[in-house]
């Protein structure tokens, strides 16, 4: 006798709530049939799965891996029943489509008119976060395909490009930059530079492009940083220091909301590609192929 979707289900829920009556709740159904899917699974398997305390439930050991493959069963499960749904009819019904902070602003306000024209029984559900988080929100089946910026560790993910964004020079009027048409790497200060926090992909991409090395303050976290490009775009305007724009953001108009020039650099035109990844293997991998169509057209 092999585990049910349904039990796994209830294991789930049941670690994700802590206790049997709020995983019963999740689960819409009461706690003794809940309970009683759980030791049903525990028959199947010749194990415990769950400790039961006064302070909740904790999971055993074959809990834990029982939980592990039974998020990725569900997970394969869930993609079957869509994949049969829009069988025929790509992007139609829901997609859960992750983003980052530096891309959302910019691109899909050109980008979701166009989606909802083409594909008008899409039902998008967008999350916008970093992309370490969204990547571990994609691997683990709670996002069906996410919009990032690479160079990024993209192990276990497949991807389709949309565009090469390039990297621009911003400093305020008075800055020696703005008397000049481009702006050369060995011009940048980096203890002048204003990032994005830690865990933002765009820092790295900006010290990668420009072959520059945190300084000792930046390392030590004794620098200038913001949460925003626009924070950074007042920061640089207000005379605190230079960054980097990615042109996106530029010809969104970013730029025009504080005194800052803005400069190519003198360089091999430093740029992030802008993606569309997905689990690789995922049964979504053409309708992010669509996505990312959508997108470079937009």
């Amino acid at each position: 006798m092999l585990p049910t979707l349904r039990q796994l289900s209830y294991l789930k829920l049941l670690a994700e709530n802590g206790s049997f009556g709020r995983a019963a709740e999740a689960a819409h159904v009461t706690q003794p049939t809940l309970s009683a899917g759980i030791q049903e699974l525990e028959r199947t398997l010749g194990a415990s799965v769950v400790d039961r305390a006064r302070s909740g439930v904790i999971l055993t050991p074959v809990g834990q891996e029982a939980l592990r493959r039974a998020t990725s069963i569900l997970m394969e499960a869930e993609e079957l029943v869509e994949a049969a749904k829009n069988a025929g009819q790509p992007l139609t019904g829901r997609f859960r489509l992750g983003v980052i902070p530096t891309i959302a602003p910019y691109l899909l306000p050109r980008a979701l008119p166009a989606l909802r024209e083409r594909y008008p029984k899409l039902r998008l559900y967008l999350r916008e976060d970093l992309t370490q988080r969204l990547l571990t929100a994609l691997k683990a089946g709670q996002l069906d395909a996410a919009l990032i910026a690479l160079p990024f560790d993209m192990a276990g993910l497949a991807s389709a490009h949309v565009a090469d964004d390039e990297l621009l020079a911003a400093a305020p009027p008075n800055h020696p930059w703005a008397q000049s048409e481009t702006v050369a790497p060995s011009q940048i200060d980096a203890q002048d530079l204003i990032l994005l926090e830690d865990g933002h992909c765009l820092r790295d991409h900006v010290l990668h492009a420009c072959g520059i090395s945190p300084p000792k303050a930046m390392q030590e976290e004794e620098h200038f940083a913001a949460t925003s490009l626009p924070t950074i775009v007042q920061m640089v305007g207000s005379g605190l220091g230079v960054t980097f724009l990615p042109a996106m953001a530029v010809n969104a108009g970013l730029a025009d909301t504080a005194p800052i020039v803005v400069r190519p650099l003198a360089a091999d035109r430093p740029s992030r590609e802008i993606v569309v990844v997905w689990r690789a293997g995922s049964s979504r991998a053409a309708e992010g192929r669509l996505l990312a169509e959508v997108f470079k057209q937009s």
